[in-house]
């Protein structure tokens, strides 16, 4: 299973939501998360440009996306920001792939 990192804003409402009865909001997400076949790493309350970050294991990319759609659709996000994660050993692996190719920047000259 792949990591991806998750970033996420909720909206003015959703905060004045939690500010009159916080929650724990993981607990709610976190049966999305299994029913997709994945899993919460861990996940932290931020500040800045995000409210919310989290470290998700996914089985692939669509099952990201459905969570992404599914908690947009509930409305008390605004924004999502989801990266792709690899491990170093994935990243290494890359690199060595990459020495095999030979990429030449555009030039006038084709």
């Amino acid at each position: 299973m792949a990591y991806y990192l998750l970033q996420a804003s909720y909206t003015p409402e959703a905060w004045a939501a939690l500010a009159r009865k916080p929650q724990d909001r993981m607990e709610a997400v976190r049966p999305l998360i299994d029913k997709l076949g994945g899993t919460i790493e861990d996940a932290w309350f931020a500040f800045g440009d995000y409210d919310i970050v989290s470290l998700l294991r996914m089985p692939d990319n669509i099952s990201v996306a459905a969570f992404s759609h599914a908690v947009f659709a509930g409305g008390a996000i605004k924004d999502v920001k989801i990266t792709p994660l690899m491990t170093w050993e994935e990243g290494i692996k890359s690199l060595l792939k990459a020495r095999e190719l030979t990429y030449r920047s555009p030039t006038e000259e084709t």
